[in-house]
């Protein structure tokens, strides 16, 4: 039997990715506020941190999933015909699999 993402752990889900999300926007506002930043270099050097970086890649895995689980339910509650929702949950994954690719390839350049 194939686990499946419905119900309360869908909502759990939204939840716990929602409170990462949180603690990132926390976090990089106290550091924004505590050490501004003046110059692109700054930005850049600060962004390209390891530790920043993986922050930064763990605010957008939590921010795609929790994309996915909404825009998912919302799919399946709203799109009817079972083509055309196959279709968009198509569209949507592999837009949010570009995003993803996205940013990777953004905190790997980061890193040179």
């Amino acid at each position: 039997m194939r686990p499946r993402l419905t119900g309360l752990a869908a909502w759990w889900v939204q939840r716990a990715s929602a409170v990462c999300m949180l603690l990132f926007i926390i976090f990089a506002l106290a550091a924004f506020a505590l050490y501004p930043r003046h110059s692109y270099l700054e930005w850049r050097s600060w962004a390209g941190s390891p530790g920043v970086a993986l922050a930064i890649l763990a605010f957008f895995a939590a921010l795609l999933l929790h994309m996915w689980v909404g825009l998912r339910d919302v799919l399946l509650d709203y799109a009817k015909p079972a083509g055309l929702r196959r279709l968009l949950l198509g569209g949507v994954a592999g837009a949010l699999f570009g995003i993803a690719v996205w940013v990777v390839l953004i905190l790997a350049r980061l890193q040179t």
